[in-house]
């Protein structure tokens, strides 16, 4: 079931806890800490979206570093990011109607009231998307069916990830976005991102290095990870949905940690707790308990 990762206190007690699992390697690849259950099997999310832009340009697809970072986001669906989802389409000669994600409003606020109605470019996964259908451009695949598990672009992302995570895929779903989405456990996913941040391969380094330059691309000037990676030069990190999140340095220690119920407000608290662990002294801005008009208490890692 996990351990407590974080913990929400008043008045000197504790009022609720969040359960999930955790863990870091150090630079060598052996376990620096966990909490509850490494081997636990999970769905990565969107935490796994440079593995998958790994498998991208390994086929063949050539992007500038400002529109591959694109390809790993989860992004706010600002105004940048949208037109740069319209880049890429242009350059697989198709447009939005190609599109295949789920529709959906701008995870940026401001955005989001300013949009009338959902649509595919808005959502934050239409990055992905559109680096799927010019890989399928480039090499003749069809792009109709381009989300099916059995496609030979999906077969390459499956591929990818279990060559970095040495593990098979035990499980294919299907992902929020309407892409499929591969099982696999939390320390393999800690090994895939830590392998990819570590690799002289000139593909991951190209997908790395284009996240960590081109930061507000890969989330938004105002998300976490984004303003994260702008402070840290060298730090990748990437969130995904129900409370997943991975982190690298360059020298191989990374972290991976999946919150049990899916919920986002430890998230933060237990990013920090984890960059401590990779050498990085974030700012530790402790969500805090009100009783009142006064701070009576905060949200806290337990490690």
């Amino acid at each position: 079931m996990g351990e407590v990762l974080a913990e929400l206190t008043r008045n000197d007690v504790v009022e609720s806890q969040h359960v999930g699992h955790f863990v870091a390697l150090d630079t060598d690849g052996s376990i620096l800490l966990q909490r509850g259950d490494p081997t636990q099997l999970i769905y990565p999310r969107s935490s796994y979206k440079a593995v998958l832009a790994s498998a991208m340009v390994r086929s063949g697809v050539t992007l500038d570093p400002r529109l591959l970072a694109l390809t790993c986001a989860s992004h706010s669906g600002l105004l940048m990011h949208q037109e740069g989802v319209l880049e890429i389409l242009r350059l697989a000669g198709l447009d939005e109607s190609a599109l295949q994600n789920v529709k959906g409003k701008p995870l940026d606020e401001a955005a989001a009231l300013a949009t009338f109605e959902p649509t595919r470019l808005a959502m934050n996964c239409s990055g992905k998307h559109a680096g799927m259908l010019l890989g399928c451009s480039v090499n003749g695949w069809p792009t109709s069916n381009y989300l099916e598990p059995a496609h030979p672009l999906q077969q390459a992302f499956k591929s990818e990830l279990e060559n970095l995570s040495g593990e098979r895929v035990s499980h294919t779903a299907v992902d929020g976005c309407g892409a499929p989405l591969f099982l696999i456990s939390l320390l393999g996913l800690a090994r895939a991102i830590r392998a990819m941040t570590i690799s002289t391969d000139p593909v991951h380094q190209s997908v790395v290095d284009a996240c960590r330059n081109y930061p507000d691309m890969v989330a938004g000037p105002e998300r976490m990870t984004s303003i994260l990676m702008s402070q840290h030069p060298g730090l990748f990190m990437k969130s995904g949905a129900e409370s997943v999140m991975v982190a690298a340095v360059a020298d191989g220690r990374s972290f991976a940690f999946k919150v049990n119920d899916g919920g986002l407000r430890p998230r933060s608290v237990i990013s920090l707790a984890g960059l401590r662990l990779l050498g990085i002294n974030a700012p530790d801005t402790l969500e805090k308990t009100y009783g009142g008009d006064h701070i009576v208490g905060s949200i806290r890692a337990t490690f």
